[in-house]
């Protein structure tokens, strides 16, 4: 399988740079699965795509402000924090990366906190460095006053004072995301008290965004793509609530493909469907053909070209499908990408 297949044509001006004024006033394209039909409305209609049998299953980790800028030798380099290995120490991706040499010495917040660079050949095989900071004090607990939200490259301005609330979800609750489950970002409390006045159930579980989510794949055959790991938790409440809504008929909505992902990490292989619940790491890689256990309906984004995301997406709804739906939102001028509209597919 070719990662040419997942392809299309896509003008920058497209590219949403800022989110919409109001989070529900994002677009929303609605795929059928059964009869190929592709229409569109609003989020702040989606209420009415669920019924009382339904369930919403929600992302709520939080984005940190993992992006800081710091100096070596008065030259400014970025870094990100993309994965704590224990306290104050941490894989990262450096731009630019050469500077980045052991024992080099990162200041940040007018060299108040200092780091210095660390040999690892795990790092580097991974393609990124290893930095740990030189303070007792936990970094975790400062990132606030040195670190900025990490939006990605294709937001092409610096990080402003909007993207500390915009670009986290309403019901964020667990700190760990480096970058946001943006299928998620249209929801508002009007929105959540609509579908709960349905008495739709909203689920909760945890899959801390990272390198495994936004990577791209650099393979011509994607299958031979290896997925970085992230953590994820689902709850024995949030498993068992998923599981009777599933045997009593209802359909599961997944709200992003990181609780996809962590909906199908943990599903059985049983006839009768069930979900293992608990804590762990995933790097399950979902392409055409897979069969889903899980998730019966699932509401996203419109991602990057030849992406997982994408291939995830249409082994969802055929690639056929997928991208005929991306190609009429091109025409139709929806806005793309983390601060864009949204599909929901049925």
């Amino acid at each position: 399988m070719k990662i040419t297949d997942f392809d299309y044509q896509l003008p920058r001006e497209l590219i949403a740079q800022f989110p919409a004024k109001r989070r529900d006033e994002s677009r929303l394209l609605i795929i059928n699965r059964k009869t190929g039909r592709i229409k569109h409305s609003r989020f702040k209609e989606i209420a009415g795509m669920f019924t009382p049998a339904d369930a919403l299953a929600l992302n709520d980790t939080k984005v940190k402000p993992a992006r800081l800028i710091g100096k070596i030798k008065e030259k400014d380099i970025d870094i990100l924090l993309v994965e704590r290995v224990k306290k104050n120490c941490y894989y990262v991706l450096a731009k630019p990366g050469r500077k980045l040499k052991p024992k080099a010495i990162i200041s940040f917040g007018d060299n108040k906190y200092q780091a210095e660079a660390v040999d690892s050949d795990y790092a580097i095989a991974q393609g990124m460095k290893m930095i740990e900071f030189k303070q007792d004090e936990d970094i975790e607990a400062v990132l606030g006053n040195i670190g900025v939200m990490p939006l990605p490259p294709y937001i092409k301005r610096e990080a402003a004072a909007i993207d500390g609330a915009r670009y986290q979800t309403i019901y964020a609750k667990i700190p760990g995301a480096i970058a946001a489950p943006t299928a998620g970002l249209h929801f508002t409390e009007a929105t959540i008290n609509q579908i709960k006045a349905l008495n739709i159930s909203i689920i909760y579980l945890t899959l801390h965004v990272g390198l495994g989510t936004f990577l791209p794949v650099k393979v011509e055959d994607i299958r031979a793509h290896k997925m970085h790991k992230e953590y994820y938790e689902l709850s024995s409440n949030s498993a068992a609530e998923i599981e009777k809504v599933k045997r009593s008929g209802g359909r599961i909505c997944a709200v992003g493909t990181t609780v996809t992902r962590v909906l199908e990490t943990c599903a059985g292989e049983e006839t009768a469907f069930t979900l293992k619940p608990g804590k762990g790491q995933t790097d399950l890689f979902i392409y055409p053909p897979y069969e889903f256990k899980s998730v019966d309906m699932l509401l996203t984004n419109f991602h990057l070209p030849k992406t997982t995301l994408l291939m995830l997406v249409c082994a969802f709804a055929s690639t056929e499908l997928v991208l005929e739906a991306y190609n009429k939102a091109v025409e139709e001028k929806y806005r793309f990408f983390s601060y864009g509209d949204a599909m929901l597919i049925i």
